[in-house]
Formats: C-alpha cells, sequence, structure tokens
C-alpha cells in the first residue's frame, strides 16, 4: 500500500477502513490489556533513579516529537536541568549489546548509520547525551551510569513503552488529529487518542498540537513552526551562520525530504518564496546512494537530511551540486511551558545549579 493511499483510507471511514476494522479491534484489544496490566500492577514498569518525561505521538508517522524533544531539551537546560535523552534510533545499525552512547566523546566516531537520523540531529542542536536502544530501562540505567550528572531523562518516542515509568507525559497531535479514529490498519492510531496513563503521573498528560489549531478533543496547546532560510551544508555541519540562500537569488532548486510527510517540507519553502522541484523519499531514507541527479545545481534539503550528507562526500560524489539546509523554527506557545513547567515542579528532584 503506497502512503498516499493509507493516508486516504485513515482520514476517513470508508469501504477500505471498514474491511479492515476488526483486525483494529483486536488490536485495539490486546493494547487495552497491555495498558490494564501496568495500570493495576500485573506488569510492573521499571523506575529510574531520575525523573523520565516522555515524549511521543499516538498517531502513526511523524506527528512532531524530534523538533518537541529539542524544544523542551533547550527549555531544561535553560531552567537548570541537566537532560539525558532515551531514544530508539529507528533503523541505527545495532552495536554488541544493543545500546550506543552518543555524547561529546563518542560523537567523532558516530554517523546516522549507527544511531539513527533523529538521535544524530538532536544531539547536533542540543549537544544532550544520548543512549539509543530498544529496552529504555536499560538505556536509562545505562546512561545515567556514564554521565551520572544527568538529573531528568527526556524518552523521544517512548509514549507506547510501558515498561519504563515515566513521571510526565507530553502528546504530541499534527494536522491529522486522531484521523478516523481507529487503530490500525482500520486508522493511523497506536492506541486510543484519549488512552489514559499507564503510569502515576505527576500532573496530566500535557498535550501540544504541532499544527494552527488543536486537531482532537483533548484540551492542549499549539506550537508556531516555520523554516528559516536556508544556510550551506557545511556550516550548518560546522555550526556557523554563513551565507544564507534567499529566494530571490534566482535559479532553479530542487528540495529533498526523507520525512513522514514530505509535501509539508516543500510546502514551507514555497511559502519562502522558493520556486521548487520536489525529491520524496521514504521517512528516514537511507543515502547509501545519494539521491538526486548529479547535474542538480541547487538542492535544499531538512535537517533530519542534513545529518546523513557529510559535506565531503557530497563535494566528491554531486561536485555541480550547491546544498542547503533549512532548518526549523519551532515554538510551542507559552501556555505549553507554563504547564510543563508546573509538572516538574511536582517531580520528587530537584535540579542542579549552573
Amino acid at each position: 500500500m503506497s502512503a498516499d493511499f493509507l493516508h486516504r483510507t485513515w482520514a476517513r471511514r470508508g469501504l477500505a477502513a471498514r474491511l479492515l476494522w476488526p483486525v483494529s479491534a483486536l488490536l485495539l484489544a490486546l493494547v487495552t490489556a497491555r495498558r490494564l496490566a501496568y495500570r493495576c500492577g500485573w506488569l510492573q514498569a521499571r523506575r529510574l533513579p531520575v525523573p523520565v518525561l516522555v515524549i511521543g505521538n499516538r498517531i502513526v508517522g511523524g506527528a512532531g516529537k524530534t523538533p518537541t524533544t529539542i524544544a523542551v531539551l533547550q527549555h531544561l537546560r535553560q531552567a537548570g536541568w541537566h537532560p539525558g535523552v532515551l531514544t530508539r534510533g529507528y533503523k541505527a545499525k545495532r552495536a554488541e549489546g544493543g545500546l550506543v552512547c552518543l555524547d561529546a566523546a563518542s560523537a567523532p566516531t558516530l554517523d546516522a548509520s549507527l544511531t539513527g537520523d533523529e538521535p544524530l540531529l538532536i544531539w547536533r542542536r542540543t549537544g544532550v547525551p544520548l543512549m539509543i536502544g530498544p529496552d529504555r530501562a536499560a538505556a536509562g540505567e545505562a546512561l545515567l551510569k556514564a554521565h551520572p550528572e544527568i538529573d531528568i531523562l527526556v524518552c523521544d518516542d517512548g509514549l507506547q513503552h510501558l515498561k519504563l515509568h515515566r513521571d510526565i507525559e507530553v502528546v504530541v497531535f499534527d494536522e491529522r488529529g486522531a484521523g478516523n479514529g481507529w487503530l490500525m490498519p482500520a486508522g493511523p492510531l497506536r492506541e486510543p487518542w484519549d488512552a489514559q496513563p499507564a503510569s502515576a503521573l505527576v500532573a496530566p498528560a500535557v498535550v501540544l498540537y504541532n499544527a494552527a489549531r488543536p486537531s482532537t478533543p483533548l484540551p492542549g496547546h499549539v506550537a508556531r513552526r516555520t523554516l528559516g532560510a536556508p544556510r550551506a551544508l557545511a556550516n550548518w555541519w560546522a555550526g556557523v551562520e554563513g551565507e544564507r540562500l534567499l529566494p530571490q537569488q534566482k535559479g532553479p532548486v530542487a528540495a529533498l525530504a526523507g520525512i513522514a510527510q514530505p509535501d509539508r517540507f516543500f510546502d514551507a519553502l514555497r511559502k519562502l518564496g522558493f520556486a521548487v522541484t520536489p525529491i520524496p523519499l521514504p521517512d528516514h531514507a537511507s543515502f547509501d546512494t545519494l539521491p538526486w541527479p548529479a547535474d542538480t545545481g541547487r538542492l535544499i534539503v531538512t535537517e533530519k537530511d542534513a545529518v546523513k550528507l557529510d559535506p565531503a562526500r557530497v563535494a566528491r560524489e554531486r561536485p555541480h551540486t550547491q546544498v542547503w539546509v533549512a532548518g526549523l523554527d519551532f515554538e510551542p506557545e507559552p501556555g505549553f511551558w507554563q504547564a510543563l513547567d508546573a509538572a516538574l515542579a511536582r517531580v520528587p528532584a530537584t535540579p542542579h545549579p549552573h
């Protein structure tokens, strides 16, 4: 099934969705039973010695977890916390033992094939140490051992990982909301859109809408997202400002996006004034072969794709292409930070002083 077909199917309760509904009903029963088992204590969640904040979504595909995680990490550091990140590292090659630590010591020896693209992007944007592995509880223990200064753990995309006890939940939705309201495969949901927490949270879950307005009945807060003017790939990797690409610099521009909803990136570039030729790729696409024509003059990519594009390799394999990186400016409204700070104030830990 194509992604477009699934999105159309999941947006309404049409014939295709109804034919798949019995399978979704079975998944709903399993999800409900599992959550009930944790809530009643029949299954035990592992509690770590520092607070755990989980950021995730209930809908399949990218709803904005990574930009939310980056924004939350920056906020925590400004508030005096010393955060660490736990993440699965989707499509990362598994090291012996199943865990990869991404920090200042290991970063020079790692690339996106070993970490996954999103963990590497989080590291480049925040400098916060990450532990990458499928078992979040084991990853948390390993990260705390490697970095004892950490006083809060942020679990990226771990809302359904109930084996790890969490103190705070941030649930992210985008414009799709809950789609047709059904679980996979008849709908886009991983679990019910209004699922109750399986752990005892210190405060109600904080809902963030990566959209212009709320897209479910759940009360929450909206975030503003805009693209900044693109920077040259080499400057982006070096962390320096440098020249920016502007729409009035005439000439054709190709745009590449290996994200869950590439049209969102292309539309944002058009709003900036660029006339783009889109190159959509699957989410987390591999760049074993550079996926654009050799005669491309100028190419704009997302930050998630930029972490897989070593400037030296691009210069060697695509010498005629200027690659530019358009970074996302993601800003939740003040009410989101107020709700998050209120939850943080109730966790049984005090941030280290600067």
